[in-house]
């Protein structure tokens, strides 16, 4: 069994037998966030590009826990001369790890960390396919509705799926819907909304369509609250 726990907007925990993952640490700033980096203690931390309320914490967080970051080339780089651990990974890589198995998406978006008028290049964007203890979790991390989403349906049987639903940034609602009946999970969690008015979607809107429309279930996590896949 994995214990997913929704940290808000695009952060999610993982907790398995194998150890303990962090995808996208996004926590101080974050005005839905109810944890601080301080309280995370995790083996790995994931990280699917570079914007801030991605990256985040994860330089904090790593170093406080030992952990590693696992992130596309570009980003991975730009972490471990911050002095952590990194292990760079590519899009289609795929890799074991101790706390388990993580694939490299696409994912369409950006991906740069601009601090202070800075811009620093973090090269490809990505979402993640992770499994631990016998169950594959896909986070996709920013993006829009692409057709590799089809691939990952025939290929894998995914038994969750964390999806963007927030639009104007990335996927909206529709087209997340889209995206489920493509990827054919046995569950979807909507993620990556409402943490500002520029990305105010309603989840219950979501799950309904996504109940009349796919086979899939969908659950609603408040930030805080943890499902068991």
């Amino acid at each position: 069994m994995v214990k997913v726990t929704f940290l808000g907007h695009g952060c999610v925990l993982l907790e398995a037998s194998q150890g303990k993952v962090v995808i996208d640490p996004f926590l101080t700033g974050n005005p839905l966030a109810k944890t601080k980096p301080g309280e995370i203690q995790v083996d790995a931390v994931l990280v699917t590009h570079g914007h801030g309320d991605h990256l985040g914490d994860t330089v904090e967080i790593a170093k406080a826990n030992n952990a590693l970051v696992v992130a596309p080339f570009e980003l991975a780089t730009f972490v471990g001369n911050q002095g952590v651990n990194a292990h760079p990974m590519h899009i289609g890589g795929a890799r074991e790890f101790p706390f388990g198995w993580v694939k490299l998406t696409p994912a369409a978006h950006g991906s740069a960390y601009v601090d202070d008028g800075q811009t620093v290049y973090t090269g490809n964007p990505c979402g993640f396919l992770v499994k631990m203890d016998g169950k594959l979790i896909y986070h996709a991390g920013d993006t829009g509705l692409i057709a590799d989403m089809d691939l990952l349906g025939k290929l894998y049987e995914i038994d969750l799926a964390l999806l963007p639903i927030g639009d104007n940034f990335t996927m909206g609602p529709a087209d997340a819907v889209e995206a489920v009946k493509m990827i054919k999970p046995k569950v979807v969690i909507p993620i990556h909304y409402n943490t500002w008015d520029l990305i105010a979607q309603d989840p219950q809107a979501f799950c309904s369509k996504v109940k009349a429309e796919t086979q899939a279930q969908c659950i609603i996590l408040d930030v805080g609250d943890s499902y068991q896949v």
